[in-house]
C-alpha cells in the first residue's frame, strides 16, 4: 500500500489524502437505528452510544466505555518529548503506519497543531467519569472530550512525571480525532499527559485530526459559491451610478476569497458504517454492558 499523498500547511499542519484503504477502518464508528452508535476497535466494541430525545429533538447523548481500547502510536517516551522535532509529521507518520487501531479511511484528513480551546471543553466537558457518561447537546452544542479508556489519578507516578513536562512546556501533545457524531472530540493517544496538564491548570498541548471534504466535494461547493458570486457581481456591474458600489465590490471579493480558501479544510463529517446485526445486536451489547456495571 502506497503512502498517502501530503499537503503541507506550514509547520503546524498538513492534509493527509489517503488512498488504498476502501474498506471500513480498525477503529470505526457503526450506527444502527433508534439513534443507536457503536465504536469499534478491530472486532473489539470500545465505545456505546443512544441519542436522548426531548423537547430538543436531540437533547444529548448517553455513552458508554468499555473497557479494551488500544492507541494506534507507540508508547510515549521521554527522550522525545526532550527532542520533539514536528509532532504533527510525526504523528501523521504513526497513522499511516498502525498496523491496528487506527481511524483513517480513504479521503483527505487534517492534522493540526491546536494550542487554545474554549475554557468549557477541559475544565467543564472533559468527561472524567468512567465507564458511563452524558453529553449534553441542547445547549448549542457540546465540543467535550472523551476519553476511550480509564483516567489515570493526579498523583499517579506516570502522571506526575508528566506534569514535570507540562510545567517545563516539554510535553507532547494529546492527539485529538474530531467526531461529529459526538460533537465533540475523542482522545486516541495521550491520556495521562492530557491529566497532566489539566492538574497542573494548562491546556493540554495538541494534535487534532479531522476529516475535511474530498476533492470533488470541495471543488463542487466551490462552483457553486463562484456562481452566485458571479451573478452578484453582474448586479452590481448594472448600478455604475451607485455611490456605494464600489465598497460593496470590495466586500464581495473579500468575502469570495475567503470562501474559497475555506473550502477544501472545513470540517466533513464523521464517516460511519451500518453495524452488522441492526439494533438487536446493538441492544444485546448494551445489556451484557449494563449487567456488568448495574449502576449505568
Amino acid at each position: 500500500m502506497g503512502r498517502s499523498r501530503r499537503e503541507l500547511l506550514g509547520p503546524g499542519g498538513l492534509v493527509l489524502d489517503v488512498r488504498g484503504r476502501p474498506g471500513p477502518p480498525s477503529l470505526r464508528f457503526e450506527c444502527a437505528p433508534g439513534g443507536r452508535l457503536l465504536l469499534r476497535q478491530g472486532e473489539r466494541p470500545v465505545l456505546l452510544g443512544r441519542e436522548e430525545q426531548g423537547g430538543c429533538t436531540r437533547e444529548g447523548l448517553f455513552v458508554h466505555r468499555l473497557a479494551g481500547y488500544r492507541s494506534p502510536l507507540p508508547p510515549s517516551r521521554s527522550a522525545w518529548q526532550r527532542r520533539p522535532g514536528n509532532w504533527v509529521h510525526r504523528y501523521a507518520r504513526w497513522l499511516e503506519e498502525a498496523p491496528q487501531g487506527g481511524p483513517l479511511h480513504e479521503g483527505r484528513w487534517l492534522l493540526g497543531e491546536r494550542h487554545r480551546f474554549p475554557t468549557y471543553v477541559w475544565w467543564g466537558d472533559f468527561l472524567r467519569d468512567w465507564p458511563g457518561g452524558h453529553l449534553d447537546w441542547c445547549g448549542g452544542g457540546w465540543e467535550g472530550v472523551v476519553p476511550l479508556r480509564p483516567l489515570s489519578p493526579e498523583d499517579d507516578p506516570r502522571v506526575k512525571a508528566y506534569r514535570k513536562h507540562a510545567r517545563e512546556g516539554m510535553l507532547a501533545p494529546v492527539l485529538l480525532w474530531w467526531v461529529t457524531l459526538l460533537d465533540g472530540w475523542v482522545i486516541l493517544d495521550g491520556h495521562d499527559r492530557a491529566v497532566a496538564s489539566v492538574a497542573e491548570g494548562r491546556t493540554p498541548p495538541c494534535v487534532v485530526l479531522t476529516r475535511v471534504p474530498d476533492e470533488e466535494d470541495w471543488r463542487r461547493t466551490a462552483d457553486e459559491v463562484t456562481q452566485g458570486h458571479e451573478r452578484r457581481m453582474e448586479r452590481l456591474t448594472a448600478r455604475p451610478a451607485d455611490p456605494g458600489a464600489e465598497r460593496q465590490r470590495d466586500t464581495l471579493v473579500r468575502a469570495y476569497g475567503d470562501v474559497m480558501s475555506s473550502l477544501p479544510y472545513e470540517c466533513a463529517p464523521t464517516r460511519s458504517w451500518p453495524l452488522p446485526g441492526g439494533a438487536p445486536a446493538w441492544d444485546a451489547l448494551a445489556g451484557a454492558a449494563m449487567f456488568q456495571f448495574p449502576s449505568d
